[in-house]
């Protein structure tokens, strides 16, 4: 995890952080779906040997990548605010970014708690993480990828 957040660091650097952030987010759907996919017995949908380790061991790599893209993704999205707001009034910036953050923290487990309770499932409950990245994805669209403030 730490190595992929330092690496992610050095692209935020070279690159912007703008490309982290969707490699991130499609890094951690891709991740759900993984998790989505995985029973005792099963891994991406397919059937294992009975016996086999396989899911526990994509269990762990699954923990690992969201740690690591998490991690990621929480830098360089710090780093992306601070090229969107203005500098004169970044603490503002900062305190609106923890505000909607405290704001919305209900979401994403409302929703998994609402999905498992549908489905009869907490593997399936995750489904909703899917479409929040997804909705992550399509929204930064609209965020200009050197902000208005970029000295």
């Amino acid at each position: 995890g730490a190595v992929f957040c330092w690496v992610g660091g050095r692209v935020d650097r070279r690159i912007g952080p703008m490309p982290v952030i969707v490699f991130c987010c499609i890094t951690l759907i891709v991740t759900a779906l993984l998790i989505i996919s995985l029973t005792p017995t099963s891994v991406l949908w397919m059937d294992v040997n009975e016996g086999s380790s396989l899911p526990s061991v994509m269990f762990y790599i699954a923990g690992a990548l969201i740690g690591a893209a998490g991690g990621a993704l929480q830098a360089s999205s710090r780093n992306m605010l601070t090229r969107q707001g203005n500098p004169e009034r970044m603490t503002e910036a900062f305190g609106l970014y923890a505000l909607s953050g405290k704001a919305t923290s209900f979401l994403a487990p409302a929703l998994i708690a609402v999905a498992s309770d549908v489905t009869g499932s907490q593997r399936l409950g995750i489904t909703p993480i899917v479409g929040l990245f997804i909705l992550g994805l399509i929204l930064l669209a609209w965020v200009k990828r050197d902000g208005d403030f970029v000295t």
